[in-house]
C-alpha cells in the first residue's frame, strides 16, 4: 500500500498547522487570522498571505449582515456552490444573478458583459448586503462604478476577482479608494471562487 494520511481530521488539522508554521499572518487584522487561514488552505500558497489584504471593519461588519440575515450576491455560481451553505444562518440567502435571462439582454444593450450586467439586478437589495465576487474582474468595476453613481452601499465587499485582463486594475481601484466599504480582496492577477467562498466560510464556520 502506498503510505499517506487517509484521516480526514488528520489531514484537516496538518493542513492548518502547516499554514501556522508557513505563513506570516501578523500583518492581518487579529480578527481575521481564521479568513487568511481559510484563503491559504482554499489555494496552497502560503505567501498569498502578502498580497491578501483584509480591513480592520471587515470582519464585525460581515458577522452583522450574517446576524441580520442580510444576502450574499455572488458573482458566479462556482461562488455560490462554494460557500457552506449548512452554515449559514437560517435566514440567509445567497443570491447570483449570472444566469437571469435579463443579466443577457442589459449586458447585449449596454455592450458590457453578463457578469457585469447581472450587477445591476442587484440594485434593489445591494443596501447593507455582503458582495462575494470570485471570477469576473467586470463584475467589481461595475459594482464600483454604480456606487460611484450612488447606488446603495453594501456593507462589505470580499472581492478575489482572477485572470489576466482587470483582475489586479479592478481589486487595485477598491483598495485605493473604498468608498468606505469594509473589504477583503487580493493584490494582483489571482484570486478564484475557491478563495472568495472561502472567506465566508471562514466566517461561518470553526476558527482554525
Amino acid at each position: 500500500m502506498i503510505e499517506y494520511l487517509r484521516d480526514p481530521s488528520a489531514i484537516y488539522r496538518r493542513s492548518f498547522e502547516i499554514i501556522r508554521a508557513e505563513a506570516d499572518l501578523s500583518r492581518h487584522p487579529k480578527n481575521a487570522e481564521a479568513i487568511a487561514t481559510r484563503v491559504i488552505h482554499a489555494c496552497g500558497m502560503p505567501e498569498i498571505a502578502d498580497d491578501l489584504m483584509i480591513t480592520e471593519t471587515f470582519v464585525p461588519s460581515a458577522l452583522t449582515c450574517l446576524a441580520q440575515g442580510k444576502p450574499i450576491f455572488v458573482d458566479a455560481e462556482m461562488v455560490h456552490h462554494g460557500i457552506i451553505a449548512r452554515q449559514l444562518p437560517e435566514n440567509v440567502e445567497i443570491i447570483c444573478t449570472l444566469n437571469d435571462p435579463r443579466a443577457r439582454e442589459i449586458g447585449l444593450e449596454s455592450r458590457i458583459t453578463r457578469s457585469a450586467a447581472a450587477v445591476e439586478l442587484w440594485l434593489p437589495h445591494l443596501q447593507g448586503a455582503i458582495i462575494v465576487i470570485g471570477n469576473a474582474p467586470t463584475a467589481l468595476f461595475r459594482l464600483l462604478e454604480l456606487i460611484d453613481q450612488g447606488a446603495a452601499k453594501p456593507a462589505c465587499i470580499v472581492a478575489m476577482p482572477v485572470g489576466f485582463v482587470g483582475a489586479a486594475e479592478s481589486k487595485a481601484e477598491l483598495i485605493a479608494n473604498p468608498r468606505g466599504l469594509p473589504f477583503a480582496t487580493i493584490k494582483g492577477r489571482r484570486g478564484g471562487s475557491a478563495m472568495a467562498s472561502s472567506v465566508i466560510n471562514a466566517l461561518t464556520g470553526d476558527q482554525r
